[in-house]
């Protein structure tokens, strides 16, 4: 398992030096005589196994499933009937244009070599998926194994979409749609991308000596997304919903989800695709991935039953909108963790994560009086922070964890660097982050409302935004 041991690439192919295209070639066209045999010498022929390419096509499929129509109904069930369809429409939009920002230049400043920028963000040298074709490989997180670049570009794809989709829970009921649609624009391009890129580029195991990105270099591990998709979205949202202030009524009317029966299947839903986003980062389908996959259960599970606990507590009541709040809060603390900590640590995790979450969606909301509708901050933004830095806890191999590979032993040998140190690193790539979205989102925030404004009248608030934006209702009596 690599220092990182999450979603990565080998998209530099095409731009990096011969030893990595020579062995590239010798696997595509059997030409390695083409390349200087001191590059054929220096990194193994790549090897394609068609288990793990099958296991990658179906995590790709299985994120999808999380964003369309897992958070959609998720969300969507939280909010008033009156607005059902604008957030079911807003997620699904999201979605489809997202993927065709991706493929024409996300991808790129994600996951290629950004020269002098490297350390923030990439190029241009694969826009409009330049030199990514049928031939072209990504490597995984063993030497010389691995999986069709272009599967590796849907997976990440499928990431890209996701986070944006989740900021839009914290700004639900009152934002303009075509407000929405042109700050994912932005935020995608000057905030997802670049954290893409400073947390998860790097050369592979067969150039691990490679300029990698900021958050990389720290040396902190981000199996699966804590940083770039959770903390991201959280502190994104937390601005948005400060900037276009709070829902007309709020704590004056009753506001409580229309649907709690859809939001549990939309939880659960989310639950079984973050096996794909969980379990597929391992890009490949060996131990590691199982590893990933039984801490998404235990993990989720536990903090379920957690949130149920202080509840109980707490109100003298567990509820179903408390048992699916704690199931995602768990889903986004293992995230970071998920093939680093072992399966008792991430039971741990969930049982701790809860009380905290729990703690700011009842206490520290009310106290600053923010309307974060859906507890976007609450949950995502402070899970993640709280996973992100257990999991420099529990990947100790003392604890259970798997240890960090050494790519620079003959037999990668997997350590650990001690808590002090591994903590200092997550905490270096959170305080990035939040410093990182914070700001880029305020930014884009005052862009788009100055440009177009963000908010909606509050008559068209009133009758709710399924009728006055769209046009059409999610319910007929």
């Amino acid at each position: 398992m690599s220092i990182s041991k999450f979603s990565s690439t080998y998209a530099r192919l095409a731009a990096a030096p011969a030893a990595l295209l020579a062995p590239v070639a010798a696997f595509a066209q059997d030409a390695a005589t083409t390349a200087a045999p001191a590059a054929a010498a220096a990194a193994p022929a790549m090897t394609v196994d068609k288990g793990d390419n099958t296991w990658m096509l179906i995590s790709t499929v299985l994120v999808l499933l999380m964003t369309i129509p897992g958070l959609a109904l998720f969300y969507g069930g939280l909010v008033r009937a009156k607005n059902m369809l604008s957030v079911l429409m807003q997620v699904f939009m999201i979605t489809a244009v997202v993927m065709i920002i991706w493929v024409t230049y996300g991808y790129s400043l994600a996951f290629t070599d950004g020269g002098s920028l490297n350390s923030f963000v990439g190029g241009f040298s694969k826009a409009f998926l330049a030199g990514v074709d049928t031939t072209t490989l990504s490597e995984t997180f063993t030497k010389g194994v691995a999986i069709p670049e272009l599967t590796f570009v849907c997976f990440q794809m499928t990431f890209a979409c996701i986070t944006p989709a989740l900021i839009v829970g914290a700004f639900a009921e009152r934002i303009k749609f075509s407000a929405v649609m042109l700050f994912v624009v932005l935020w995608v391009t000057f905030v997802y991308f670049p954290m893409a890129h400073m947390v998860w580029f790097w050369g592979g195991p067969s150039s691990y000596t490679s300029p990698s990105g900021l958050i990389f270099s720290y040396g902190a591990l981000d199996f699966a997304g804590g940083t770039v998709v959770h903390i991201n979205a959280g502190i994104a949202g937390l601005i948005g919903a400060i900037m276009l202030g709070k829902r007309t009524g709020y704590k004056k009317e009753i506001m409580a989800p229309h649907s709690m029966t859809l939001t549990m299947v939309g939880a659960s839903l989310l639950w079984v695709g973050w096996f794909g986003f969980n379990a597929g980062s391992n890009l490949e389908a060996n131990a590691y991935a199982s590893l990933a996959m039984i801490n998404t259960f235990v993990a989720t599970a536990a903090a379920a039953v957690s949130w149920c606990l202080v509840e109980n507590f707490t109100r003298g009541k567990a509820s179903m909108l408390g048992a699916a709040s704690g199931a995602v809060a768990g889903l986004v603390a293992v995230t970071p963790a998920a093939g680093f900590a072992g399966p008792m640590g991430s039971i741990v995790l969930g049982l701790i994560v809860s009380p905290v979450c729990y703690f700011f969606v009842d206490v520290v909301k009310n106290k600053f009086n923010y309307d974060d509708s859906l507890d976007v901050f609450g949950v995502h933004c402070i899970g993640g922070i709280l996973g992100a830095i257990g999991t420099g806890i529990l990947v100790n191999p003392a604890l259970g964890g798997a240890g960090i590979v050494d790519y620079s032993t003959a037999d990668f040998a997997a350590g650990y660097p001690g808590t002090a140190t591994q903590v200092f690193a997550q905490l270096k790539g959170v305080l990035t982050t939040i410093a990182w979205s914070g700001i880029g989102s305020l930014i884009l925030y005052k862009i788009v409302d100055v440009v177009i404004g963000l908010r909606v009248s509050v008559e068209a608030e009133r009758e709710g935004l399924d009728l006055s934006t769209h046009g059409e209702a999610a319910y007929h009596a």
